[in-house]
Order: structure tokens, then sequence, then C-alpha cells
């Protein structure tokens, strides 16, 4: 990338009457330099069978090229057009809640032979036609996919025979998911039940990591297809989106993004997030972190709120913020879900740039601001590089394991202790990447990897952790690491399994608190937060320092966090569910240790840093201001440029930063490794 992409989603075919042009000075105006197009239309490229008609992608292409706009095409999959559905019902997936009705969009069985006929011929059709276009400068493959829970006779057939291909034999496969329980064995692969009732977490496991694979499958089947076409400097994308609390939260169920964003030249996302007093920057943080992670390089943001619902209409100042924190995580694209407010259907309320009107607005007259400076500043940010030294593992195997097995209540779940984790690196400006469980040359990068209940888990990446700390790196668990296989099946020794060994100690015993806290308040926290709540492993430390004990008369023999030396590293258990102060305070303590702890971690939230190195090899860090009151700090880094106003920035000066304000320095000498 040679520059900063600001873009909206645009939909000629939604519009009201007649405003192309009309759309297109108003974005020159505000700096959009990028639209999307087409990825939601199949229905208008082709009203029937074999009948296309892509006037619209036309007129649309041909005046974004004479404006000097740039276009992603996608392929519009992801929604079928009626004709498809009533010439072949069964294109709809089959779930656990029955058959598949029309209506709603991502409704399709995605390993269905004839939707993959159509999709492959939309996809050809449409991306033949264009890809020559001037104004194309690359392809979005689907939008946001999933596997929508598909589960019919179709997949079962696909199921059964990767069961086979993985296991061999139904001995074997009985062995590894213990299927003798309540009669469930299965004796001969023609008596292969459907997985969507089954009562066994292995089996329903195994179905899931089946499922991502299917959307694995079809996402690089679409790029197969795209990469025909695809000019020498075009690109394919995609926009993975995540588990969704209301907005975009944790790590997504439905699709493993390591193995997924392989097929992908950039990895694109969709982030959503709370805004005016909510507004944390926490999900735009982790958003990026996740997509950047996922290739190891700049990503887009594909998708992001201008208004979206009511209650997320911005502050002034707050889509400046938002649009400059997603740079600061590495990302060279930030575009608008979408350019205009519609007027009829489901999202009508999910406002664009410009509400329903079509005219100037605050917000759009804050774009227009955003818009300004990515140009003038797009040498000195864009490809952002970054090189942290906190990860965090993620799993979705373990997301899976723990949704079968759930902690009592059911209400704290994987994400929320990703999120409960990952928020408090952020709080203390620590950078973090994240991991997929099989990216064990990766360890070795890191000094400190953030492991948050990882319940399923092979034997491999366990004796991989314990080297990584025998190295000299340092791990801090949570409670339910290492209790399972990548099977569910729960190892037979003593828990925490493999990695007792680093982390010097063990248990058996695990019970749901009642009036428990911490002995003495060892992290002098409040004492709200110093309970123990919803789930502790009854400790015995072996050769670990204790950290806390619980505190309770039955209990108190045994510990709550522990600290262990092995080899040249450290490993730190959790065995309850912390409060975010004393996950904050054990993460403190594992950061200092590990030498993550520098100038920067002075600063705390609502002052957010975040840097990386530019293409002129100059250190840029970004200070956020993620409140409504104004907040100074004193800058503790080399002399440089304030981007935004030009001027200069020496050691020590005070820097004051406005509600919802930031500044970018660029320091003045090149970064020496």
């Amino acid at each position: 990338m040679q520059q900063l992409y600001y873009g909206v989603a645009y939909y000629d075919e939604y519009m009201p009457y007649e405003r192309l042009e009309e759309d297109i000075r108003m974005m020159k105006a505000a700096g959009i330099n990028l639209v999307r197009i087409a990825e939601s239309t199949w229905s208008t490229h082709e009203p029937q069978n074999g009948i296309f008609d892509f006037t619209s992608v036309d007129r649309v292409l041909d005046a974004m090229y004479e404006a000097g706009i740039h276009v992603i095409v996608g392929t519009p999959t992801y929604a079928v057009p009626t004709w498809m559905v009533k010439e072949h019902p069964d294109v709809l997936a089959e779930t656990s809640s029955g058959p598949g009705r029309y209506g709603a969009r991502q409704i399709m069985d995605i390993s269905n032979p004839k939707y993959l006929f159509y999709s492959e011929r939309i996809i050809r059709k449409l991306i033949g036609r264009v890809c020559k276009h001037p104004a194309v400068i690359g392809y979005q493959v689907d939008n946001e996919t999933k596997h929508y829970g598909t589960s019919g006779a179709n997949v079962q057939h696909r199921f059964i025979k990767y069961m086979k291909d993985k296991f061999g034999t139904v001995e074997q496969l009985n062995k590894e998911f213990g299927l003798d329980y309540w009669s469930n064995r299965i004796n001969s692969w023609e008596d292969f039940p459907s997985a969507v009732g089954t009562i066994n977490g292995s089996l329903g496991a195994e179905f899931s990591r089946f499922q991502r694979q299917l959307v694995t499958d079809f996402l690089a089947w679409q790029v197969s297809i795209v990469n025909e076409y695809k000019q020498p400097d075009q690109f394919v994308t995609h926009n993975f989106d995540f588990d969704w609390r209301g907005y975009s939260f944790g790590v997504q169920k439905d699709v493993d993004h390591f193995e997924a964003a392989k097929a992908l030249d950039i990895a694109g996302v969709d982030i959503y997030h709370p805004s005016q007093d909510e507004l944390t920057g926490k999900e735009i943080s982790f958003g990026g972190d996740s997509t950047r992670s996922l290739k190891g390089n700049n990503y887009f943001v594909i998708e992001t709120q201008a208004q979206a619902f009511p209650n997320w209409t911005p502050y002034p100042g707050q889509l400046r913020l938002q649009a400059f924190s997603h740079l600061a995580s590495g990302a060279n694209m930030v575009a608008y879900w979408h350019w205009h407010s519609i007027h009829n259907s489901i999202e009508t309320y999910w406002k664009g740039l410009l509400s329903h009107d079509l005219r100037s607005n605050p917000t759009y007259e804050e774009a227009v601001t955003i818009g300004r400076d990515f140009k003038k500043l797009s040498a000195n940010l864009v490809n952002l590089k970054k090189e942290n030294r906190a990860a965090m593992l993620v799993s979705n195997e373990a997301l899976t394991a723990i949704e079968w097995f759930k902690l009592p209540g059911g209400e704290v779940r994987y994400n929320e202790i990703v999120r409960l984790l990952y928020d408090r690196l952020y709080e203390m400006n620590i950078g973090c990447d994240l991991l997929h469980p099989s990216s064990y040359d990766r360890f070795k990068n890191y000094d400190l990897i953030v492991v948050p209940a990882l319940y399923a888990a092979s034997d491999d990446l366990l004796e991989k952790l314990n080297q990584y700390v025998e190295s000299g790196g340092h791990v801090v668990y949570t409670f339910k690491s290492g209790f399972a296989n990548e099977h569910i099946q729960v190892r037979t020794g003593i828990q925490p399994g493999i990695i007792q060994k680093a982390c010097g100690i063990q248990y058996s015993q695990f019970v749901e608190p009642n009036k428990v806290s911490l002995k003495g308040n060892p992290f002098e926290v409040e004492e709200e937060f110093n309970q123990v709540k919803v789930w502790m492993e009854l400790l015995t430390p072996t050769t670990a320092e204790v950290l806390a004990w619980y505190d309770h008369p039955h209990w108190g023999t045994y510990a709550a966090i522990t600290e262990n030396k092995y080899g040249r590293g450290t490993a730190t258990y959790i065995g309850y569910v912390p409060s975010p102060e004393v996950a904050g305070k054990v993460l403190e303590r594992a950061c200092k240790a590990a030498g993550l702890y520098d100038l920067d971690q002075e600063l705390r939230f609502p002052l957010i840093v975040k840097s990386g190195v530019n293409e002129a090899g100059k250190t840029i860090r970004y200070y956020f201001n993620y409140s409504s009151q104004s907040k100074s700090f004193s800058y503790p880094h080399r002399s440089g440029i304030e981007l935004l106003s030009g001027r200069n920035i020496l050691p020590g000066e005070p820097v004051e930063l406005d509600r919802w304000g930031f500044v970018i320095i660029e320091e003045n000498e090149a970064s020496v490794k």
C-alpha cells in the first residue's frame, strides 16, 4: 500500500432518487478515496436465473474512476436471490432449529453444490466484467462469512467422510470421544448419527471444528476463482467479524480466522463498538490486534460505524479519535458502513455518514477533517510496523469446549475471560499480538504470553509452552488451562496436566465459591474486588510461590494465585475468576518481571498510547484521551514533531489533550534496531 484509504460502502441501488453525481461531490469534499460496492446486491445483478444486469456496477465504476476514487468489488454471495430458493429450496441451511426460511441474509448451506454452482457463476460474471476496469484496486470475497449452523444431509455426508479421514476406524473414534457413555457408541460408519443432538462434548466440538473448516474452504474456494481474474496490482480481502455482545467483543466461535486468512492477500475486519460515554477504544484495539496478527501485517477496517444505532451517534471529536485509533493499531484503511442511511428494511436505523436526509451533518463534517488529515499524513502513517513483546494465545477449540462445559451460572464464557485479560493489558498500554495455538514458531518472539482458559489443548501445545517458559519466557495462565486434550478428553493425571511442570502446582478439586475472598487482600484493592466468584480451583503449590491464598474456613489452606520459576522463565497461574482490579495487578507484576514496563506504562487508561515504526524508519507515537475531561502528561520520549499541528515536541514537555482528543508524534531520528 502506498497510501491510506478512507472509504465507505456505497449502494447506488438503494438510493431513493438519482444522486450519484452529488454523492461523489460530497465524497470528494470529505476526502473519501475508496468505495466498496456490489457484495450485497446479487438479486439486482441477477434478477432471474441466468439473466444478468450489471448496469449499476458499470455506472458506479465509471463515475468513481472519473472522480479518482478507488473501488473494491465484493462477490455478492452472502445474500441469495429469491429465484434460487424457489428453484432449489435445499440451498437454505438446515440447522438445529430446523429447515431454513428465506428472508434474512446468511441463511445458506455454504457447502451445497447448487449454491456453489450459482455462486461461481455470478463471481465469474461479475469479476470477469470488472477486473480490468481502472477504478478497481481489489476484491472482497463474500461478507462476514460463517457456517450459519448448517447441519443438514449434505453436511452430514461430508462430516462422516471427514471423520473417516481423521480417525480411520470407528474403534479409534469411540476411544478418543468416550462414546460408550449412554450407549452413544458408533459401531459402523453407516450408523453415524447427526451431531446436532449429541450430548457428547467431544463429538459436538469436533463437528464445530468441521463447520469452521467449511468456512475456511469456502473462502479459499472463492479466492481461487477471483485469483483467475485478479490483475497484478489488485488484492483480495475479506471482512472478518467477531463474537457479538451488541458490539464486536471477542473470538469468533464460527470461524478460525487464522486459517481462513491464509488464502487472502490482506486481512480485513468489521469493528463495531459502544460510543458516547461508553467509548473506550478497547474493541478497536482488540479487533485491530486480532486482525493484524492474522498475517503479521497491516490490515483493512472494511466496516466500522459512522452513526449506526441512535445511541452510537458519536460525540464531537469521537469520529476522529476512532479513525486514528484504527491507524494506531496498524490499519491502512478505515471505511464506514455506510455512506448513506437507507430508507427501508431491517438496517434502516443503522445510519451511515449521511443521515436519512442525505445532507451534510456534524458527523459528515467531522469526516471531512479526517479525510483531509489522512491525505496530509498518509506518507507518515501508512504501513505502520508494530513489534509487540506481549501476546495472547486464543483458541477456537478452548472456546467451543467451554461452551460445552460452562462455568457455573453460564455468564462468564471464554470471551469474557479473554477480554478480562486483554482489556487490562490495554489499560496498561502494553502492546499485544494474538497467537494461534499452532504458531509455536512465534512464541520465541515474545517476552510474555497470556493464556486465558486453555481448556482444550494438545499435548504438543502444552509442551511447547513449557519449553517457552524454560527458555526464559513468562506465561500467565488462568483457571481451566491444560485440563483436557484437543478432543476435550479430560487428562487422567493430576491437574493442570502437562503445564503443572512449569506452574509448580497441582489440584484435583474445584468448587463454586461461596463467601470466599483473598486472604489479607494481597493486591490492596477495594474489598468488593477482593472477592472470589464463579469458579475456584483448590491449588496446592509444589514448587510455586503463592501470591494469594483463599480466605475461607474450609478452603483457606489452598492457593488462589501462584508464580513459579521454571528454567529461566516464570509461569503465573490464576486459579479463579478474578476481578478486573486483581487481574490488572497480576498482569502488572508479570509485565514488570518480563521487562515490559517502561515509560509508556506510567500512563494509564483513559490515556492510551500506541506506537510503531513508519516507512521512513521513524517511531510514530499516538496518545489518545478516551474521556470527556481534558488530560495532560509529560512527553517522555525523544524529541519529535506533532504531525497534526506541526509543532516541535521536546522530552519532558507537557502535552494537553482535549476531551476525546489525541496527538501524533513522529520522532525526529530514525529508530535504531
